[in-house]
């Protein structure tokens, strides 16, 4: 009877050890999988998504910061007409092609306007989908309540 005592408590340590351990090696899995998830994330792009902004947040993130790119969507015509001082022009139908040239730090802030709000909407996801990550649709430069400039003079 002694002996069959002793191989019952020697296969029920056997079970509880190799019991345990597989629980080690089941939590030991369960945090690489989860290293693995936030290395996944740390290198996925974070997704930018579309944004309006009024004419007053746009004057705030001016004034705190002064590298914010104006960019407008408008023709030529349109922006010798009247712009935002500082505004940088690139018709919505060049901005396919000129994009990359004329905003080549895909982390700038980017305020997008036109005349009306339409362009600027369709220019703005444009470029979030290019890659920009730092994208507002100021909307029109009608409802722009601030200073403007015209024809060839100097914006600065």
């Amino acid at each position: 009877m002694g002996r069959n005592l002793l191989i019952a408590v020697l296969l029920s340590a056997i079970v509880v050890i190799s019991g345990c351990q597989g629980e080690q090696e089941q939590a030991t899995s369960e945090k690489e999988q989860v290293a693995y998830e936030q290395e996944q994330v740390a290198h996925e792009p974070a997704q930018v998504a579309y944004k309006e902004i009024s004419p007053q947040e746009a004057l705030a993130l001016m004034e705190e910061d002064p590298n914010v790119i104006l960019l407008d969507v408008r023709t030529e015509e349109e922006y010798y007409e009247k712009r935002i001082p500082g505004s940088v022009l690139i018709p919505d139908y060049d901005l396919p092609e000129l994009a990359a040239q004329k905003l080549p730090d895909k982390d700038a802030t980017i305020l997008v306007y036109c005349r009306t709000g339409r362009r600027s909407e369709a220019s703005s996801r444009q470029l979030i989908e290019m890659g920009y990550t730092r994208v507002y649709d100021l909307g029109g430069i009608v409802d722009w309540p601030y200073d403007t400039v015209s024809g060839s003079e100097s914006d600065q």
